[in-house]
């Protein structure tokens, strides 16, 4: 029997002060070890992973690894001529930095000779860290939605997909199924530069729309329309099952993984796990309407600063008299993991909380008017406005928007559970999903100690047509929030909002990629756009540096 090969990875994932996981995908069953620790392979669908968990690690190291897979080597490539993957564990005395940003369209060279496309700004930024002095390398990478497009493939995934299956049926040439999704996570991850990135820094991860389909749970309508389809069950099976598999489960410390009973049970099962992640996939839809579901959130500690990353699209509830972001319980424990001390709270948010004003004004109408304030007539209007101008924001599930503005006062001025009267320096929310990239300081009716932030970043690799800028560039004016304010009053009783807000810096266009730098109670964003220099070589240029606190 041939040796087994390395397909997809190695992903440096969770990296804590004395322990780290690293994710692979291989060709066949083996043992993966990293640095001394092993883990058997699970599969899934005729595929086959391994997450090994790292122990015994010192803080404030840095630490060059192997992968092997039945004892032999397998990465570092020796045919490439990159330096050697490395985990370094967090010191929690040190600074850090945190790269983000979101909508990253496959590989650069699969739209190449597409002139609409910039160069990938996270391919450029992994360039650009080769030429890097080890202490100045970001902490870990945080990436907010639309890792793959499971609606919008390449030409190299549709001719695969033609291969494989006829296009003249539904979903044409969108993605059908679990297996469709391995081909778009090895044509994201096989960038040799993105590779290594993937290889060195740590990655922290969220789904949004296209990691599914455009405008996925935007409503009850919308889900009730997709479930009649002839191919929808077997594209949100198999998202939700390869999101696990190749985003999610990476997402959790060894600690949560313990407590993780999928995880638990697909590490422990003798076989094929399909089955297995088909039920729980299952599950984790049928959340939306009124089930149990599933957690997608999670948190994660860089020093002083707590990172809450939020499932902003599966975990919605959208059947009966309520519409929400979350569920209760997934909203109690996102305020319980707010708790305690520390200098900075993240939020990290496929969708941003604050939008333009007069765009999140236009979404907290909508939604108003699609619960039949203004009768049954308006309110199909509505559905089908809110679809084509994707109104499915935090400003269109106006209950937790609200709940959420306020859980940030509570902590802005430190009256939350554990914080001893202590606020945080900063709240930042951080998200992408919009294709431009801003920044906007939160004013709420009373004082607040801590600064609160909205900072988008997006997209990462994509394009902007020329109408969108227009129509952001916009809504951004002061004219155009007068205007949605006027209109409020007049057709729709809608809320007041809990608080204003002002554009600090942006609205910015092109392929982007933001760096959150804290130190201390200090922090800063910088945004960097990409582009190419005089030899044609893509580079990074600076947008904007802003001081955040």
């Amino acid at each position: 029997m041939t040796a087994p090969r390395l397909v997809l990875g190695p992903l440096l994932r969770h990296v804590g002060e004395r322990d780290a996981t690293v994710w692979v995908e291989v060709d066949r069953a083996c043992v993966v070890e990293v640095l001394d620790c092993r883990a058997k392979t699970f599969e899934v669908a005729g595929h086959h992973y391994a997450l090994v968990i790292v122990r015994g690690l010192e803080p404030g190291t840095a630490t060059p690894y192997e992968v092997r897979l039945d004892d032999a080597v397998v990465w570092p490539d020796p045919d490439a001529d990159l330096p050697p993957s490395r985990i370094r564990t967090f010191d929690p005395a040190n600074p850090i930095q945190l790269l983000f940003g979101s909508c990253r369209y496959a590989r650069p060279d699969a739209v190449e000779d597409d002139k609409r496309y910039a160069p990938d700004a996270l391919d450029t930024y992994a360039q650009r860290l080769l030429q890097m002095p080890e202490d100045e390398w970001p902490d870990a990478v945080l990436l907010l939605g639309d890792q793959v497009y499971a609606d919008e493939t390449t030409d190299e995934t549709q001719d695969r997909i033609r291969e494989r299956r006829s296009i003249a049926e539904p979903p044409f040439e969108q993605i059908k199924d679990f297996e469709e999704y391995t081909w778009l996570y090895e044509e994201s991850w096989t960038d040799p530069d993105i590779r290594w990135l993937l290889s060195t820094l740590p990655t922290a991860m969220i789904f949004d729309d296209h990691d599914i389909h455009d405008d996925w749970n935007t409503s009850g309508s919308w889900r009730r329309d997709m479930q009649e389809t002839s191919w929808w069950n077997e594209r949100i099976i198999g998202g939700l099952s390869s999101y696990w598999v190749y985003q999610h489960v990476g997402n959790l410390s060894p600690d949560d993984l313990e407590h993780d009973l999928t995880y638990q049970q697909v590490t422990a099962h003798d076989g094929d796990c399909e089955p297995l992640l088909r039920e729980f996939a299952a599950a984790a839809d049928a959340e939306a309407d009124g089930a149990k579901g599933a957690r997608w959130s999670y948190r994660r500690i860089f020093a002083n600063t707590v990172l809450l990353m939020i499932d902003s699209r599966c975990g919605r509830i959208l059947e009966g008299d309520r519409r929400s972001m979350v569920s209760d319980d997934e909203f109690e424990w996102i305020e319980e993991q707010a708790n305690g001390t520390y200098d900075h709270l993240l939020i990290g948010t496929s969708l941003p909380w604050l939008l333009p004003r007069s765009f999140h004004d236009i979404e907290s109408w909508n939604e108003v008017l699609t619960k039949g304030e203004r009768g049954e007539r308006m309110a199909r209007w509505s559905e089908k406005f809110r679809r084509v101008a994707d109104l499915e924001h935090w400003a269109s599930f106006r209950e937790g928007f609200d709940r959420l503005t306020a859980l940030f006062e509570r902590v802005g001025n430190g009256e939350h559970e554990g914080s001893d009267g202590r606020s945080p320096a900063t709240i930042c929310v951080l998200s992408g999903d919009v294709h431009h990239a801003y920044a906007a300081r939160a004013n709420f009716d009373r004082d607040v100690d801590a600064a609160v932030y909205q900072l988008t970043c997006s997209p990462v690799h994509n394009y902007v047509p020329a109408f969108m800028k227009i129509g952001f560039r916009v809504a951004w004016s002061r004219a155009a929030a007068a205007a949605t304010r006027v209109l409020l009053r007049r057709v729709a009783r809608v809320p007041d909002q809990p608080l204003t807000w002002t554009r600090e810096a942006g609205p910015f266009y092109g392929n982007e990629i933001a760096t959150l730098s804290i130190d201390g109670r200090h922090a800063r964003m910088k945004l960097e756009r990409s582009g190419r220099n005089a030899d044609g070589e893509p580079e990074l240029t600076e947008v904007v540096d802003l001081e955040l606190a």
